[in-house]
């Protein structure tokens, strides 16, 4: 059951208010999860259902994407300004430092809420962040050609591409290794969600400055890579052991860049695990 909710966060041009579109799901210590760019919180259904037998799971839509608007005038869509937002919504939501969990965009927003120790534990799946200035430009420019397709193509051709595997490829093989396991509604829907992401040229701007170079202390952190990342190439994550070298590394054989729908029990597994 999706929801939303409406807080206050400072700005230079005073306190602005910030609404965001979340779903919340199950018993135990709260897990948030933080999706990447041009993505929506539905990206994370494949796992969900299993995190939510151990996990109070709140699954939520960044600014921008998604059903949440982007952020106000007056509020940027970058690193500081995303996490101070993030930690609105904790609590606004009343939680107590939960885990938290992010994909992409969303693992780069983990470890900075980690560093802020606003949370108990971080899981970061390919998180961005840790490129060459070659390999951001690289990635910032598949993810401005995705948009763009997204934004050209007729709701017809998406619908009827998402009906077969080899449809399913052509639209998604960027961020899955799996397509063809991705269900049609699902290519469907975050296809439109790329398309119509509000905030997506103004977060992809933020973040083209954007390297993590500090430690994460005080907090436990997993960093967890899909072998078969094709956006975010695997050895960034050998830079993010470096950097957090008291992170635990995790490879994710068989997976993409998202890799919640390629192998949902092994990412699951590494969410709970990294959440305990």
């Amino acid at each position: 059951m999706s929801a939303t909710v409406t807080y206050r966060v400072t700005s230079p041009r005073g306190p602005q208010s910030v609404t965001l579109s979340y779903a919340r799901v199950g018993r135990g210590e709260p897990l948030l999860l933080l999706h990447g760019i041009g993505h929506h919180r539905q990206a994370w259904d494949p796992v969900v259902d299993i995190l939510a037998t151990e996990r109070e799971v709140i699954a939520v839509d960044l600014p921008g994407f998604g059903d949440s608007p982007a952020l106000p005038d007056g509020l940027d869509h970058d690193l500081p300004t995303m996490t101070a937002a993030l930690g609105g919504l904790c609590e606004a939501l009343e939680l107590d430092r939960p885990h938290v969990a992010g994909n992409s965009l969303g693992g780069l927003l983990a470890l900075e809420m980690g560093r802020a120790r606003l949370v108990r534990s971080v899981t970061a799946l390919s998180p961005a962040g840790f490129w060459t200035p070659a390999e951001r430009r690289y990635a910032f420019a598949v993810l401005s050609a995705m948009r763009g397709i997204a934004e050209r193509m007729p709701a017809r051709m998406v619908e009827g591409l998402a009906r077969s595997a080899v449809g399913r490829s052509v639209l998604t093989s960027t961020i899955y290794a799996r397509p063809g396991r991705r269900a049609p509604e699902a290519v469907v829907a975050e296809t439109r969600a790329l398309a119509e992401a509000t905030g997506f040229a103004r977060t992809l701007r933020a973040g083209g400055s954007v390297r993590f170079t500090q430690d994460v202390r005080g907090v436990p952190v997993t960093v967890a890579w899909g072998a078969r990342d094709r956006l975010l190439i695997p050895r960034q994550g050998v830079r993010a052991k470096q950097i957090i070298p008291r992170a635990r590394l995790v490879r994710l054989p068989g997976c993409g860049h998202v890799p919640m729908n390629d192998d949902p029990a092994l990412v699951a597994r590494v969410l709970l695990d990294g959440s305990r």
